[in-house]
């Protein structure tokens, strides 16, 4: 009887062993293989749908699985087709990506413009400018630098007298003082760096008309002055004419005959 039971276990345990190996036993459809394979990215072939339709579409599992969908086969649903909703997103997103770089490059470009406008335009490099620091500053010094004990050094005490009497200093200081506050109006402004160039220009040529006008006047008020002394000598008697005596006129009108031609 122990003999029996022992056995009857073993036989127990080993049904239920082969039963439970049955049961892992791994099962492969191919409708579930390729319908996986459709929902994510790798195929949608219409060959592929299963199961068939059969000899002149008499399967009724075709018609079972696909009866009420006919149209599915036929549209490809996977988000990475190529027409797929998630394809597009990429492709929009690349795009964006593009204008993106596109506006980038727009606003560096804008910005690069901004800057060289504004350095081209601001008054506060105009003391850098390299024409103004190699040429204009030291031809326009005189103007910007104007002294009036300068303008008058290199006269007489007579001489400025006369210049401060007739009214002449007056008219050119007030001219050099316009002249420099065009030029510092024209250094602070804010303007092209074309215009300010021209500015100085303009402005070198009035100041050297001014100077000659003012050298005319310098020149002819030294000339009255030296009239008036030699007039005053000669009123007192106390002018010599240098190598002069009682034979010179003389010896002139020989000179005069001999030398006449008719």
């Amino acid at each position: 009887m122990k003999k029996l039971t022992i056995s009857l276990m073993l036989f127990l345990q080993g049904v239920l062993w082969f039963e439970g190996t049955l049961a892992q036993k791994s099962i492969r459809d191919e409708s579930i293989t390729y319908q996986q394979q459709r929902m994510v990215f790798r195929q949608w072939d219409s060959d592929k749908f299963t199961p068939k339709s059969g000899l002149l579409g008499l399967n009724p599992y075709y018609w079972l699985v696909w009866g009420l969908h006919p149209n599915y086969p036929k549209t490809d649903l996977r988000p990475l087709s190529l027409s797929g909703p998630q394809t597009q997103r990429i492709a929009f997103s690349g795009l964006m990506s593009a204008t993106d770089k596109n506006y980038e490059r727009s606003s560096d470009t804008i910005g690069t413009a901004a800057r060289e406008e504004v350095i081209a335009y601001s008054p506060l490099l105009s003391d850098s400018d390299p024409l103004w620091l190699l040429y204009y500053k030291k031809q326009l010094k005189p103007v910007y630098d104007f002294d009036a004990a300068t303008a008058l050094g290199a006269l007489t005490p007579t001489q400025r007298m006369q210049l401060l009497g007739d009214g002449n200093f007056a008219w050119y200081q007030a001219e050099m003082e316009m002249l420099r506050e065009r030029l510092m109006g024209s250094r602070t402004a804010i303007q092209e760096r074309g215009a300010r160039i021209l500015s100085y220009y303009r402005m070198l040529e009035e100041y050297r008309k001014l100077q000659g006008s003012w050298k005319r006047k310098v020149n002819g008020v030294m000339g009255e002055v030296k009239h008036s002394e030699v007039r005053s000598k000669l009123k007192i008697g106390d002018f010599v004419v240098p190598g002069w005596n009682s034979k010179s006129d003389v010896q002139i009108a020989k000179e005069v005959l001999r030398n006449r031609k008719y």
